[in-house]
């Protein structure tokens, strides 16, 4: 928020006196402040004990004779010297309102309200809360500005902590760096946002302490359920927001909640009248138990049983024997028999904290346990279970893949935890068994029936187009049954929705056929994608997007409703997006000039999201390997979706594969599988690296579109680089507009991800952190410039003879849906 440059228009200050509001037409001075209405909370300049030298604009308790500051604004540029410094709101060269404090000019702290206002007047509240609203209006959701969303190490009563999941904006607490210094320390607290959000603390990147979930009571990592005598806890979650917040059982207490960096923990303080003194009620994490991952991966934690806190979950033994003899438990726990996925059953565990969600599965609702339970058991990849909610009977369904993480007995609170385990490790008389011996005497039953029916097709004489077409669908029907029970849409249902597939409703054209939208009968849009019978994705192309998106839920993925394979048609239906594909906007002359920058900073965090989410889903990982701008398809908010899956592959991690058909679009495809069909999760971060050069430069990146000087981008990108001259990259577009540091982070990153050795290029998760970080980035070394070179390069172990064909070279190149 920092401004740039300005035209000081300095107003006669007026002395603010007793009073909770200052107008445009004044300043706050060092030796003034402002007072909320009731004089709950005081705005000034203090200093603190030991650094006297450096001063601070912030928010304190009024009636609390012990200093206690709850609020700064500029805790990172104290106000040094002997010049006083003043907080204005003022006029930029741009006309535009702001709100600075400035020390002889030079600006210490600024903010830009979040739309222009005629009359601006700023405000103290008795909450605590400093907000800039207009004269008139003192509707909360209209304010310009507030404190509120920009916490420092307290939470007040009435703040929220979480994000904004149209804006992406983080509301998060960090600790001050020590008792003297309140700029920002290493600890912080916030909500991850995973498929069931889960409360973090983190010292640096690290995780810290997971309180846990929300489950309908309270979060799954609190120690009892019992009411707090002080804290009302409350939390929201919508399509649009989600965050946590608490109110006072009885107002007139003060009460907050304070990060301390000192003691590495969350203060929950009240204050004592009679003592005068700030009393703990509770601080987190508490015990060995609290520490994040205490036992490892799918090891279980029960502080009650210390010094040997940690044991194995059943059917798992220590991965180090020894490490674990010399209490040393973070290697964790694997396996001791493997999986059979049909006979496997669940063992409960009762009174636990649920693992850590990263890897989990929110289902709806409306799902009862035993629905939660058959789901999981159906995926052979679900490694556990429980409700999401468990208020009553308990509702809602969690499903767990790959290892459980942070696992502990909460003996006060906790729930149950139902997790897989090989039917050796059930008792012979496990209700799980019974219900599995009935689960596969049925499947045999469905499945003697199904080839009773193929047997009587074959003796009819069917034709052997009507027999693949019906393996298909059988092959495809068992895959949905048994994996998330994607909907089979009926073919008259369509053709109805997209009026027959009319071209009016075409949204455009690839290499495995169109794609129409269309209208269901209850109103939804859909867009359907229809392959054609000539082209090259095939039954294992087919089963492959249907397979693995049906997998996928992540906001920043493509969501597939279903699809449909009748009379030799095979379609899939998806959510439409009404503002289509990314490349119609950043290459159009027009429509790029509405992307700022902030649109295009939020589609390439968005992207990198959703590939993070694909390298790291679970044991496994996805390799999309068609990543390009017409596959980045926006919804009515512009949120970026990556699709079209029918190229994907999964590996295992830290795994390459190889293949001799190199599919893909050249432009985006990385050397090593372009000239010698390697790929692997660095192949898709080199095909992010040119998108995210695309959308910085507005060009695009083709083997036959070269820039002006005869270079294609990458080699554009990087001479611009090393002859720095990077501001030059920029779209002429959005150069004047956009945030500088931001854009320039991002070349630099976009560079480092299409570096020529694969090993040199960064994971997504560092690519995740580099964008949401100030981290100090390491130079780019020299990129792969082979883009449209069918030749030997130093880099390849073989020499292509033979270009691929044109239908390999771009086999996905759809208009987006």
């Amino acid at each position: 928020m920092a401004l740039i440059s300005f035209y000081l228009l300095f107003f006669l200050s007026k002395i603010v006196s007793a009073t909770d509001t200052i107008t445009q037409s004044q300043s706050l001075t060092e030796n003034q402040t402002l007072v909320s209405k009731n004089e709950n909370f005081q705005l000034g300049f203090f200093t603190l004990p030991q650094n006297s030298s450096n001063r601070y604009l912030g928010i304190w308790y009024n009636k609390i004779p012990v200093q206690t500051v709850v609020w700064l604004a500029n805790r990172e540029k104290p106000v040094t010297k002997e010049i006083p410094a003043v907080l204005m709101i003022n006029k930029t060269q741009n006309n535009n309102d702001t709100l600075i404090l400035h020390q002889n000019y030079s600006v210490l702290w600024s903010i830009t309200p979040s739309r222009r206002a005629r009359n601006m007047v700023l405000q103290l509240l008795d909450s605590g809360n400093l907000v800039l609203r207009e004269k008139n209006d003192e509707n909360e959701e209209n304010y310009l500005w507030q404190s509120f969303d920009y916490p420092c190490d307290t939470l007040l009563p009435g703040m929220k902590l979480g994000k904004d999941l149209r804006t992406e904006f983080d509301r998060r607490v960090t600790a001050w760096k020590n008792e003297y210094d309140p700029s920002i320390g290493n600890l912080s607290w916030g909500m991850d946002v995973t498929n069931w959000p889960q409360q973090m603390q983190r010292v640096g990147s690290m995780k810290q302490y997971n309180r846990g979930s929300w489950n309908g009571i309270d979060y799954t990592g609190r120690p009892t359920i019992r009411p707090s005598p002080v804290f009302e806890f409350k939390y929201f979650a919508d399509d649009e927001q989600v965050y946590f917040m608490f109110s006072l059982v009885n107002s007139s207490v003060k009460a907050r909640m304070v990060l301390n960096q000192s003691s590495y923990k969350l203060l929950h303080l009240a204050w004592d009248e009679a003592a005068r003194e700030w009393n703990v009620y509770g601080l987190l994490p508490r015990d060995f138990c609290d520490d994040y991952g205490a036992c490892g991966p799918n090891g279980n934690c029960d502080v009650s049983k210390l010094p040997y806190a940690c044991d194995c979950l059943r059917g798992f033994r220590p991965k180090s024997s020894r490490d674990w003899k010399a209490m040393n438990y973070q290697g964790g726990c694997l396996r001791d028999k493997p999986l059979n996925c049909e006979s496997d059953g669940f063992i409960k565990y009762g009174k636990m904290k649920v693992p850590d969600t990263e890897n989990c599965w929110y289902l709806n609702q409306s799902k009862n346990l035993e629905e939660c339970r058959d789901t999981c058991l159906r995926n052979c990849s679900c490694m556990a279970y429980t409700n999401s909610d468990i208020r009553g009977e308990g509702n809602g369904c969690a499903l767990w893949f790959g290892d459980l993480n942070d696992l502990r007995v909460q003996p006060n609170a906790g729930q149950d935890l139902y997790v897989r385990v090989p039917a050796s490790e059930l008792d012979t008389n496990n209700g799980d068994r019974m219900k599995i011996g009935f689960a596969v005497g049925g499947t045999i039953t469905i499945l003697s029936g199904l080839l009773l029916v193929l047997y009587f097709i074959f003796i009819r004489g069917r034709s052997a187009t009507m027999k693949k077409c019906a393996s298909v669908a059988d092959h495809l029907k068992e895959e949905q049954e048994e994996d998330l029970e994607l909907p089979l849409f009926d073919l008259s249902s369509i053709v109805s929705a997209t009026d027959n597939f009319s071209i009016n409703n075409k949204l455009g054209e690839g290499g495995f056929g169109p794609v129409y939208k269309g209208t269901l009968e209850n109103g939804e849009e859909i867009a359907v994608k229809r392959l054609s019978r000539g082209s090259k994705q095939g039954v294992k192309e087919f089963k492959t997007e249907v397979a693995l998106i049906a997998k996928l839920q992540h906001r920043n993925l493509v969501k597939l409703y279903g699809s449909c394979i009748q009379d030799q048609e095979k379609l899939l239906i998806y959510e439409y997006m009404p503002n289509k594909s990314l490349d119609l906007f950043i290459f159009d002359q027009t429509q790029r000039m509405l992307m700022d920058w902030s649109k295009r900073f939020h589609i390439i965090c968005g992207i990198a999201k959703g590939l993070l989410y694909l390298h790291q889903d679970s044991r496994l990982i996805i390799i999309h390997r068609d990543l390009k701008t017409s596959n980045i398809l926006l919804d009515s908010e512009m949120n970026p979706k990556i699709s079209d899956f029918g190229l994907a592959r999964i590996l295992e991690v830290d795994q390459t594969s190889k293949t001799s058909r190199v599919v893909g679009t050249y432009g985006y495809m990385a050397p090593e599988y372009a000239l010698d069909g390697n790929f692997s999760v660095k192949s898709d971060v080199y095909s992010f690296g040119i998108l995210l050069l695309e959308i910085i430069t507005g060009k695009k990146n083709k083997g036959n579109h070269r820039q002006k000087d005869g270079t294609n981008l990458i080699e554009y990108a990087w001479n611009f680089w090393t002859e720095g001259r990077p501001l030059e990259l920029i779209d002429e577009y959005m150069i004047d507009y956009c945030n500088i540091s931001e854009a320039l982070r991002c070349i630099q990153i976009g560079l480092l991800c299409v570096q020529q050795n694969p090993h040199d290029r960064p994971t997504i998760s560092f690519v995740v952190m580099m964008l949401g970080s100030e981290i100090q980035l390491p130079l780019p070394k020299e990129p792969a410039l082979f883009v449209g070179k069918y030749s030997c390069q130093e880099y390849s172990s073989s020499c292509i003879n033979d270009a691929p064909s044109v239908n390999e070279l771009s086999i996905s190149d759809l208009e987006a849906r």
